[in-house]
């Protein structure tokens, strides 16, 4: 494998991250800047609080998407796993700082469990499962996702699956409430100034 293939694809994957899903549906159907709404996120939670369900599941599934369709085309391109996980990395960096929208994305919630569904489809669909059931009983979606996203490290924890691959999956969950404390603190230094 080509040390040029390899970065390509990791390019690749941090363009496709960057197609601002959010930004597109809003400024297509409503003509509006989904940045400049709600919590001002370009992602699928403000999507749906600004437009309806429908609106913010069509964002989320095509932002699942981009994620899972980079990891299933690394490993068709026979990608070693290292490379197969950098690309990963960069379509939820694409999703979190776009090029296209002025580095200023999502928090990756959709892109990474894109992600984690490429590597780990049951696990994810598992996790999924455990986070509608908690979400509907609980109407709290960041309880509910990091208990759909522990369950899906704990089961590849019991599956024997690569270390590399356990370890990412924990850094690109963690950087999830990273992502949103660093978007949070961005609003603050706007306001404040």
């Amino acid at each position: 494998m080509s040390l040029f293939l390899c970065l390509a694809m990791i390019l690749v994957a941090y363009l496709i991250g960057s197609l601002p899903t959010a930004l597109i549906y809003s400024l297509k159907f409503h003509r509006q800047d989904i940045r400049e709404i709600g919590d001002g996120n370009m992602g699928a939670r403000n999507t749906k609080r600004a437009y309806g369900f429908e609106a913010g599941a069509a964002v989320a599934l095509i932002d699942i998407a981009k994620g899972a369709l980079v990891v299933w085309g690394t490993g068709l391109a026979d990608l070693p796993l290292g490379w197969q996980i950098a690309a990963a990395a960069a379509v939820i960096l694409g999703h979190d700082f776009p090029i296209f929208a002025g580095f200023k994305g999502g928090q990756g919630l959709a892109a990474t469990t894109g992600v984690l569904f490429g590597f780990f489809p049951w696990q994810t669909l598992l996790g999924f499962l455990v986070y509608l059931v908690l979400f509907l009983l609980l109407r709290n979606a960041d309880i509910a996702a990091g208990a759909g996203m522990g369950l899906i490290v704990l089961l590849q924890m019991l599956g024997s699956q690569p270390v590399a691959l356990i370890v990412f999956s924990v850094c690109a969950l963690l950087f999830i409430p990273f992502k949103k404390w660093l978007d949070r603190s961005r609003v603050e230094t706007i306001r404040l100034s």
